[in-house]
């Protein structure tokens, strides 16, 4: 499957959890629902999965942590806060960079409608 076709059953298991829940709750929350989605349809998602930095072929233990990989491909990182901001957008291109993947998609479910809190992030290796 593909990065484009990964994110469009992430956008939609994303409706899915958003139309149940609604905004207001902990990010952890959305985390585990998002994830039950996914997997749920199939997918391989890897959850909180820590992420080394290599500096100088030595592998450093940074506290980098994905809050979901789906298929080794995508990687999500899920927000619930008023509203998204440039760190956040950084954060996921350093998790692009450190997996060499290309599409991260920033998730914000605290918004009325889920797809005011959708962005995708390109990578451009």
């Amino acid at each position: 499957m593909t990065e484009n076709e990964l994110a469009t059953i992430i956008v939609d298991a994303s409706l899915e959890v958003h139309r149940e829940l609604g905004p207001g709750l902990l990010e952890s929350v959305y985390e585990n629902c998002l994830l039950f989605e996914l997997r749920n349809r199939g997918l391989h998602v890897l959850q909180q999965h820590p992420l080394p930095v290599i500096y100088k072929e030595v592998k450093m233990e940074m506290g980098f942590r994905l809050d979901l990989w789906v298929e080794n491909k995508v990687v999500i990182e899920v927000k619930s806060v008023d509203a998204l901001n440039d760190v956040h957008l950084a954060q996921v291109l350093t998790y692009l960079k450190l997996t060499n993947n290309k599409l991260g998609l920033l998730i914000n479910f605290n918004v009325p409608l889920i797809k005011n809190g959708i962005r995708r992030v390109v990578n451009n290796l």
